[in-house]
């Protein structure tokens, strides 16, 4: 009950902050290659990981370096302005799920409903919805086969201090577990996402460690919720530096190392300029597939304004798209985007995110 409270505090912060967030916001290949990323599929079951013991050492096919580099060209959906896809990027280690797939995830945490859809509905239902968006987008997309996802905030901003006043709540090692068990249910790869609020990155990515060895469970960090300037989350939009996405790329790059993984995907959140800094500081690593996200909510205009000014015109590696069921509903022409309408995006976005 105590975790409940705290909980309910946290979801009141990010009620208000949605608001705040919309008003600040300024804004081929053919089906052989389908089959070869099925053949090639970087994403094999891989076995079960019990409670607290290190994951099975697993063996992946070579990179097919040829169909990875076709599948990168087909992103950039006949972008003409020479970002896309983006230069010198690093190719990924064997058992990389992107461009191979697309990621399709619904976020949340499962103490409160209205943080987003993981937690909103009973488990079971969430699952099924999850499976009907899946096919949504293969039936949008049949030469991107699709991978769901849960994404679930381990770390969550709050509206009151807590004992040593940082304004955030960690989440206990046994609701993660939960979340995992849903995941295999729906034969889903895990995110854990992170808002620091007045803690730093370098505080809280440690103490998940045990979580960052399995290899389905990967990173999201929200530079929303960063507070540097010490102010208290939901008075302002936070920030990370290049400095911070780096330190995190580094850290999760250095485990799938020593633990012979396949590569982490690493979501960014990003709906204003100042969200991110100096990204074009930003490094790759082929252990790291770096999404940047966009998080913004509100009519289709105005997510068209934010995509391409900071997702688009700010090129890093690979890109995301966020859809929210009941906020992007709220001002007119109250519509959500479908997916035939995200995919006429440039680039294509490859990770999607429903809240």
């Amino acid at each position: 009950m105590k975790m409940k409270k705290i909980i309910l505090s946290a979801v009141f912060l990010l009620s208000s902050l949605i608001l705040f967030s919309n008003c600040s916001q300024s804004s081929g290949v053919k089906k052989t290659v389908a089959k070869g990323a099925a053949a090639k599929d970087t994403t094999k079951k891989v076995a079960a990981v019990a409670k607290d013991t290190v994951p099975v050492k697993v063996t992946y096919p070579p990179l097919d370096k040829h169909l990875y580099d076709s599948l990168m060209k087909r992103l950039a959906h006949g972008d003409t302005t020479g970002r896309w896809p983006v230069k010198n990027a690093p190719y990924p280690l064997p058992g990389a799920i992107l461009p191979f797939k697309r990621v399709v995830a619904f976020y949340g945490n499962l103490y409160a409903k209205k943080m987003g859809i993981l937690g909103e509905l009973p488990p079971k239902e969430m699952l099924a919805k999850l499976a009907g968006e899946v096919k949504n987008w293969e039936k949008a997309d049949p030469q991107t086969p699709v991978q769901p996802a849960l994404h679930y905030i381990a770390v969550v901003a709050s509206g009151s201090p807590g004992k040593d006043g940082k304004y955030r709540n960690r989440m206990p090692f046994k609701q993660i577990d939960t979340v995992l068990k849903l995941a295999q249910k729906a034969h889903a790869i895990v995110f854990l996402d992170i808002q620091v609020a007045l803690s730093n990155i370098h505080a809280e990515l440690p103490l998940l460690e045990k979580y960052w060895m399995m290899p389905n469970v990967n990173c999201g960090i929200d530079p929303e919720f960063s507070m540097k300037d010490g102010s208290h989350p939901g008075k302002k939009i936070g920030t990370y530096d290049a400095e911070d996405i780096n330190y995190v790329s580094n850290y999760l790059a250095g485990i799938v190392r020593k633990n012979n993984l396949p590569p982490k995907i690493f979501i960014v959140h990003r709906f204003t300029k100042k969200m991110v800094t100096n990204y074009k500081n930003i490094k790759l690593h082929p252990e790291i597939q770096l999404v940047m996200d966009m998080d913004g909510w509100g009519e289709p205009s105005l997510k068209d304004g934010t995509w391409h000014y900071f997702i688009k015109g700010e090129p890093v590696q690979f890109t995301g798209f966020k859809l929210f069921y009941k906020n992007d509903l709220k001002k007119a022409p109250h519509h959500m985007l479908t997916p035939q309408e995200v995919l006429k995006k440039t680039p294509y976005p490859i990770y999607i995110q429903y809240q």
